[in-house]
């Protein structure tokens, strides 16, 4: 038998070989599509969406290799964002993915001209993105939830359910977020209509977090809502382990919480939105108007509950506490409800 080559040989020749190759088989498609994704959040949160986009755009038929999807995220500092979204705009791409109400609001301020796709629910109407849900009218679509503040008083529902007789519960706030007004309005009506006190304890930024707690503590909170917010979703694990700390039960607007000992969480799935804002983005790059396609609205909502942070607050944890499906308000139909119990 012949001996084989020496590895170090056989090393020399693929190198050799990959030099005979044509030139075509190695180089880069000639044009990229160039699609931004805007974020409040940090790039740690914001990768494992942008994976999601990704994933959603492959399984439409597009190769990595076909994509420039460039990345531009605040890290939780939504006074960021006007320049962020100026200078995406002047490397000006063909579609700007937003992932946040900060986002789109920024976006939209930057250009009137190329397409902005929502990636979260946010009511578009009525902060001007959209003129209305069906005919967007403007360069902005994707999904949205007219109905998305209206989560607020599911979780409040929630946490009224698990406890019972909790009276003062603290809800935090951020500033700087376009959505804190409507969301605590809703949450403030909610508490009247359960005959429950709301605490507002406002945190703009991580060093803030640990302050909102002590105050929690102070006015004897009994229970928190945490909304989905970019920054606070940034710092999910500081807000997870003080609310551990000071044995205060939670409950969240993302499930992110709820699987690294979060109490609760209920909301949408935020990679399967970030998945379905794939099929916007492949339409734009195929010529549709975004004023053409008409903005939709997350139809599964789901609800987490971590029964080991239960038992270590001492909580029992009953399946009726389901809460009602949220109904939308534009369509009339109801939201399919998934519910995970994790014992982790």
């Amino acid at each position: 038998m012949t001996p084989g080559p020496s590895p170090t040989r056989r090393l020399v020749l693929a190198a050799a070989g990959a030099l005979l190759l044509p030139h075509a088989a190695t180089a880069q498609p000639a044009t990229r599509r160039r699609v931004a994704y805007l974020a409040t959040a940090s790039r740690a949160v914001a990768e494992p969406l942008l994976g999601a986009l990704r994933e959603g755009l492959r399984a439409l038929g597009y190769a990595d290799d076909e994509l420039a999807i460039q990345l531009h995220y605040a890290d939780g500092h939504a006074e960021r964002l006007p320049d962020l979204a100026a200078e995406l705009v002047r490397l000006a791409p063909e579609v700007i993915v937003a992932g946040s109400t900060a986002a789109v609001q920024a976006a939209k301020q930057a250009t009137s001209t190329i397409p902005i796709v929502m990636a979260v629910p946010t009511d578009p109407v009525a902060f001007g993105f959209v003129a209305s849900v069906a005919h967007p009218g403007g360069n902005v679509t994707g999904m949205s939830s007219a109905f998305s503040h209206d989560l607020a008083g599911k979780l409040l529902q929630l946490l009224q359910t698990v406890i019972v007789g909790i009276e003062r519960i603290a809800i935090l706030l951020n500033s700087d977020n376009p959505g804190r007004a409507p969301y605590l309005q809703i949450a403030q009506q909610a508490a009247r209509t359960l005959r429950a006190e709301l605490l507002p304890v406002e945190a703009r930024t991580a060093d803030e977090i640990s302050g909102a707690f002590a105050i929690m503590t102070r006015e004897h909170a009994g229970a928190l809502i945490v909304p989905g917010d970019p920054t606070f979703l940034s710092e999910r694990s500081r807000i997870v382990e003080l609310a551990a700390m000071h044995k205060l039960p939670a409950i969240y607007g993302l499930r992110e919480f709820a699987v690294i000992g979060g109490l609760m969480s209920y909301g949408i799935d935020l990679k399967e939105n970030f998945r379905h804002a794939a099929t916007f983005v492949d339409k734009i790059l195929k010529g549709a108007k975004p004023a053409d396609l008409p903005v939709e609205q997350p139809t599964k909502f789901q609800l987490v509950v971590n029964l080991k942070t239960a038992q270590a607050l001492g909580l029992t944890i009953r399946q009726s506490s389901s809460p009602a499906p949220v109904r939308s308000s534009s369509e009339g139909g109801r939201c399919v409800i998934i519910i995970y119990v994790l014992s982790i």
